[in-house]
């Protein structure tokens, strides 16, 4: 059986004979390593020496958050930017990033693959020269629902009482005309149904149809943008098309194996049907690259509802795609459905993301309305969604910059106002892992959370290879910030989507108290810690995985001196 170690270290310093004695543990070995060890020291050059030289990655922004509002000013919930003409610049993602940009996210319904690859290259330029932590994400299409086509690179505006032409036909030059992608769109459409943009951006009623066009009359004016999603309903009721849906289509592969090209850290697939396509999709990419890309599902249709809780068993976390939902639900379902998905993905441990108008206001103005601002986005942080993110806002809007501010402020004030509900959350779910040895991480990660809430430690540090532990911390929601240290690029990049969890890549010696004092020391240095500073420590030593038995666990609480 593992061993859980539980200690506490009052006056923990390398001066300090005492201390040390108590806290030597037995070293460590990691896959990989060659170290040899004297008198429990470990003599592994490579990796002391990586330390010691400052071989240490930590995202520049939360760098910068930290010194300025402390540990418990850090912001907890992910920002992700829908990058488009609006932002793809150097100097404009460079300014998303020092304002909190946590991931990038890449529409590939939009511009060419060698405009992605552009925006792909500069955000990897940021983090490789001026020391940010941000992921990226492809979005495939997948879409079987009508889009529309404008002939705009940004929105346009409808007006009451306009009349408007819809056609699979491309016509240029033809003012008030929209081409439709899907061709037979308009088979089963009466005269008197009712045609819905995005879930209500613009509503029309069709007044006449043409073989398979559709003449029809503005009823609710709104903003048409590019790529926008049509519905149909009538009396009340989604009018559906008699269509096979296919969550990946052939434009989605190539897309996907873009991705996998460029090393992108995420993909997410839209229009979900069920847990196969996620299945699917994750087979293949374990064929074509030893390198991990996360799968996201987005919820965005009925038939991804129907099979929620396999879907997001089956993924590496959820997008809740609102604005595409509402095209198939009711506008007033909505909100009851974030909360199920949100509660559903914490207590499966799937990190969750809240997409869609969350600031759709500020695509066009300076400011959004207080409805957007109080309700909707801190509604998103109260249900401690893991991430939140800008679509439009970012893409195309006029003011991208000062809706991921306003996102980003709001977010702070609102975890900071909902602390102590916070702290009583999440501390009693359900055990997830079947075997001996998840059930013993799952509880160490569990009593860890209480013993840091109970105790007020300034910090979380934990020492992992793949990012579970870190993973297990965040789903008990704890209320100080969580700092996951690890010497793999692709799982620093992974945890940048985990509530709460600050990544940091460092090389490990087999030592984990010589670990300990060295990043220490790294991050008194650089001011990131002080004297007094309360740290809770959770190791974990995994050989191969979390499907053999670590070799040691541990909580250990640290005070800096």
């Amino acid at each position: 059986m593992a061993a859980a170690a539980f200690a506490f270290y009052p006056h923990f310093s390398p001066r300090n004979p005492v201390a040390r004695s108590k806290s030597r543990r037995t070293p460590i070995p990691f896959p990989g390593h060659r170290a040899s060890y004297v008198g429990g020291r470990c003599t592994d050059i490579r990796a002391k020496c990586a330390l010691q030289t400052g071989r240490f990655s930590f995202d520049v922004a939360s760098e910068m958050q930290l010194k300025a509002r402390g540990f418990m000013g850090m912001r907890k919930t992910k920002l992700v930017c829908t990058i488009g003409p609006a932002c793809c610049s150097e100097e404009q993602l460079e300014r998303l990033a020092m304002e909190g940009m946590n991931i990038a996210r890449l529409n590939m319904c939009h511009s060419t693959r060698e405009w992605h690859r552009n925006a792909i290259q500069a955000i990897r330029r940021l983090n490789e020269e001026k020391g940010f932590c941000i992921s990226v994400m492809i979005d495939t299409a997948g879409s079987d629902f009508p889009m529309l086509d404008h002939g705009s690179a940004s929105s346009i505006k409808t007006e009451d009482g306009s009349l408007w032409l819809f056609t699979t036909q491309k016509l240029e030059g033809y003012p008030f005309t929209i081409q439709v992608s899907a061709e037979g769109f308009s088979e089963g459409i009466l005269v008197g149904d009712e045609l819905v943009i995005d879930g209500g951006m613009a509503t029309f009623e069709v007044v006449e149809k043409i073989e398979n066009d559709l003449h029809c009359r503005c009823t609710n004016p709104g903003l048409l943008l590019p790529q926008a999603k049509l519905s149909f309903w009538r009396n009340g009721k989604l009018v559906t098309w008699n269509t096979t849906l296919h969550a990946l289509k052939a434009k989605d592969w190539k897309d996907i194996d873009f991705g996998i090209a460029e090393g992108v850290d995420f993909i997410s697939i839209s229009f979900v049907n069920d847990a196969s396509d996620i299945k699917h999709l994750k087979s293949y990419l374990s064929s074509r690259s030893v390198e991990f890309t996360g799968v996201l599902a987005k919820i965005e249709s009925l038939k991804s509802l129907e099979h929620l809780q396999d879907i997001i068993e089956a993924s590496d976390g959820i997008i809740i795609a609102r604005g595409d939902l509402g095209v198939q639900v009711s506008l007033e379902e909505i909100p009851a459905i974030q909360l199920r998905i949100t509660q559903l993905c914490r207590q499966l441990n799937k990190p969750v993301i809240v997409a869609s108008q969350l600031l759709e206001s500020m695509v066009e103005y300076p400011i959004p309305t207080r409805a957007e601002k109080v309700a909707d986005v801190s509604e998103g942080v109260r249900q401690y969604a893991d991430g939140l993110m800008l679509s439009g806002e970012s893409a195309i809007g006029l003011f991208a910059e000062k809706a991921l501010s306003v996102m980003k402020i709001t977010s702070e004030q609102m975890e900071l106002s909902s602390r102590r509900e916070l702290c009583q959350s999440f501390i009693h779910q359900p055990l997830l892992a079947e075997s001996s040895v998840g059930k013993i991480a799952e509880q160490i990660c569990k009593s860890a959370v209480e013993m840091a809430n109970n105790l007020g430690v300034d910090a979380i540090f934990v020492y992992t290879k793949r990012g579970q532990m870190a993973s297990l911390l965040s789903r008990n929601r704890p209320n100080p910030p969580i700092f996951a240290f690890t010497d793999d690029a692709g799982a620093r990049k992974a945890m940048t989507l985990l509530w709460g969890v600050f990544p940091l890549e460092t090389h490990f010696s087999d030592d984990m108290e010589s670990n300990f004092e060295e990043i220490t020391r790294l991050l008194k240095v650089r001011g990131c810690l002080k004297l007094g500073d309360l740290i809770l420590v959770v190791c974990d030593s995994d050989v191969g995985g979390f499907d053999v038995l670590p070799l040691f666990q541990s909580i250990q609480i640290r005070a800096i001196v």
